[in-house]
């Protein structure tokens, strides 16, 4: 039987030269992503850290995590959305365990 919903968690890095507004709203646009596709969770926000290595010359990012459960095809939807994000440097999506 197919799959009808899964639970997920993203983390992804933003650009701190945006400004806090601007991560505000980033962090903001993903969050209504979420919820127009699926059920939010928890949304961590890690704050400004050090990358452990340079990223396009960029030694800090902003990290926020985020759970959520939603069709099995809305993650390559979000991570569509984070590829063509301008200010968001690194993001990821997995399946949680059951």
């Amino acid at each position: 039987m197919a799959k009808v919903t899964g639970k997920y968690e993203t983390i992804f890095i933003v650009d701190t030269t945006l400004g806090h507004d601007g991560i505000a709203a980033l962090v903001e646009k993903f969050k209504a992503l979420i919820e127009a596709n699926g059920t939010l969770g928890e949304v961590v926000e890690w704050g400004k850290r050090h990358l452990a290595y340079p990223i396009d010359h960029k030694t800090e990012g902003y990290y926020t995590l985020i759970t959520f459960t939603s069709a099995p095809d809305f993650p390559a939807e979000l991570t569509r959305n984070y590829n063509i994000t301008d200010g968001v440097i690194r993001s990821i999506v997995v399946e949680q365990a059951e």
